[in-house]
């Protein structure tokens, strides 16, 4: 059984990448991709995700506008943020505030993904 994962960011190319990176690990099937956060929110609830990896500047809803959002409708939501290295501080302080499990830098390096969704499904 494969956990589904939801990617949502606006680059099209970016969302690709991520992609090919989870699915080469095995044990993950990406079951959608949202272009900003209100796409994420309708998708979350449709396609109910194990997953979502959430790029965190988008156009019309950010993914931090998302996040609050998504915790709203699920508590228990696993969000991991994406961030440019070094660009949001700020905005990665508060996702994790309102509940986002991890961060993951743009450039991807395969490794680290692996290992955060791995963490996320530890104490399972």
């Amino acid at each position: 059984m494969s956990r589904k994962v939801l990617v949502v960011d606006d680059s099209l190319a970016i969302a690709r990448q991520l992609t090919k990176i989870i699915e080469e690990f095995g044990g993950y099937k990406v079951i959608g991709h949202a272009k900003n956060g209100a796409e994420a929110v309708k998708l979350f609830k449709t396609l109910e995700p194990d997953v979502v990896m959430m790029d965190i500047v988008m156009p019309m809803m950010d993914g931090i506008q998302s996040l609050r959002t998504l915790m709203r409708l699920d508590p228990k939501a696993k969000v991991v943020v994406v961030s440019s290295v070094g660009g949001v501080g700020q905005k990665v302080e508060e996702a994790i505030r309102l509940g986002a499990r991890n961060v993951i830098s743009k450039p991807f390096e395969p490794e680290k993904v692996q290992s955060i969704l791995e963490r996320l499904f530890e104490q399972e």
